[in-house]
């Protein structure tokens, strides 16, 4: 009985200490993210940022500078909507609930800072 108390306690601790998987970014993201980045830093989006939304995971894509529209993909690289950006702010109209509803905000990828000599 003893030994299985020390088991049973050295199970609990050494699952208390695993760090916490993260899940994996679906292969046509890190694709769109490959091609993106061969693009000069004016046109590469500023941040690539996973949700879930409706209870489905997510990929929000703000686009660079000025009135575009940021656009919002499926786990299958599926264009969903642009629920923001453009003239107005308020995107394309198809996804008007997106930024009151999204949770879990996972930062995917963030276009890096400027050299600077």
């Amino acid at each position: 009985m003893k030994k299985l108390l020390i088991i049973g306690s050295l199970f609990i601790i050494c699952a208390a200490f695993q760090k916490k998987k993260t899940a994996p970014i679906p292969a046509c993201i890190n694709k769109k993210i490959a091609a993106w980045k061969k693009l000069s830093p004016d046109q590469q989006p500023q941040s690539i940022t996973e949700y879930v939304y409706k209870g489905k995971k997510v990929y929000y894509v703000v686009l660079p500078c000025c009135d575009q529209f940021n656009e919002l993909y499926d786990a299958s690289c599926k264009l969903l909507g642009r629920p923001d950006g453009g003239f107005t702010g308020r995107g394309d109209g198809t996804l008007p609930d997106f930024n009151s509803t999204k949770s879990h905000p996972r930062l995917i990828w963030k276009q890096p800072a400027p050299k600077t000599n």
